[in-house]
């Protein structure tokens, strides 16, 4: 079985093959009139750069390490047998720091490659608090998307009755958007005094967060046959239509179970492009926790599944700090709301970074 280095080596060749099919990919002139799959694949081209940049570094490294191990050997001119004797230790300190440093690049390289997530919040314990805190949760979202120039699309809400939301379905788009949103999956509590409480006593509520990479169609492909699609009228939050024209669409995957409703648009076709793009999304969801399920737990080792049972992060009002459990550190909680939300995801990176290096 091949060492380490020497899958790590291969891998990295791969990468470098995939990289120059991406440029040559860029260059053409289909792909550069298609708006779309021009941003796809220079998301995917801006996650490889640095792996290949650093990848060719070593490359350059170790092909002089090579040629002053055969002037060593020759042993044919004495200064330079002592100038590469002399050099040839530094050179060497330079390739494992390269190679250390392209290694943590390429665990997380397939992670930054993909530019456009699904994001669902829904208010869970806590009543009318619950939907207050699910809609604070995407203000949050929505306000550090914003920030890192990220488009934010809503596809499906539900509004509470004194505020917020009881559930909240966005997809977001742009490069690095899966390692911005990749560790929300999961509960967040909050410990704080709700609006709606009168007696000024602290209350818990929850809300659950579930993210999904939004899979291209050559990552799975949904037969129309496999699908039941009714349309109808738009329903208000009595049941009463408020749309008289059939616009709403319903649609039902059959192997699965999955159901989506769309609503959102008056436009029928538009409804049914979210419809389709949130069907393919949730079913790629399903089908994808099957397959890691078969492999080793690396990445839940330290997000955890991104399951909505699994208390990720508590918010608490009085201490103004937001806690997360996964990595046992506290943040700002005035900042976090504010959508500065960066710091701690660099950290629940370096730490999903060390995990995976561990795990390799």
């Amino acid at each position: 079985m091949p060492d380490l280095q020497t899958r790590l080596l291969e891998k990295l060749d791969q990468i470098a093959e995939q990289f120059a099919d991406l440029e040559a990919k860029l260059q053409s002139p289909d792909v550069m009139q298609d708006h779309e799959q021009l941003r796809d694949l220079s998301v995917k081209r801006a996650a490889l750069l640095p792996i290949v940049t650093q990848y060719q570094q070593y490359q350059a490294i170790d092909q002089q390490i090579t040629e002053y191990q055969e002037v060593i050997a020759a042993n044919d001119e004495p200064e330079f047998v002592e100038m590469a004797q002399e050099e040839l230790p530094d050179l060497k300190q330079k390739a494992i720091a390269l190679l250390d440093q392209v290694t943590g690049e390429l665990v997380t390289a397939d992670d930054r490659a993909i530019g456009s997530v699904i994001v669902e919040i829904r208010s869970a314990s806590g009543g009318d608090e619950a939907a207050i805190w699910a809609g604070d949760i995407f203000e949050m979202y929505q306000r550090y998307a914003s920030s890192m120039n990220w488009k934010i699309e809503l596809l499906d809400i539900a509004h509470g009755e004194v505020g917020g939301f009881r559930h909240a379905v966005f997809n977001v788009r742009g490069e690095g958007v899966w390692q911005g949103f990749g560790y929300e999956g999961g509960v967040h509590c909050v410990k704080r005094v709700p609006a709606t409480e009168t007696q000024g006593r602290v209350h818990t509520s929850t809300a659950t967060v579930a993210v999904l990479p939004e899979p291209e169609q050559v990552d799975i492909d949904i037969p129309d046959s496999e699908v039941e699609i009714h349309v109808t009228t738009a329903q208000g939050p009595g049941g009463q239509n408020v749309n008289k024209v059939a616009t709403a669409v319903h649609m039902i995957h059959k192997p699965t179970g999955v159901e989506v409703r769309m609503q959102e648009s008056k436009s029928q076709q538009q409804n049914r492009v979210k419809a389709w793009m949130l069907l393919r999304t949730r079913v790629y969801g399903i089908y994808q926790r099957e397959k890691d399920a078969q492999r080793a737990e690396q990445r839940s080792n330290m997000i955890g599944s991104g399951g909505r049972s699994e208390r990720i992060r508590t918010y608490r009002y009085k201490e103004n700090i937001a806690v997360d459990h996964r990595i046992n550190t506290s943040f700002s909680l005035q900042s976090l709301l504010a959508g500065q939300m960066q710091d701690m995801i660099d950290a629940l990176i370096s730490y999903d970074k060390a995990q995976r290096l561990a795990a390799l």
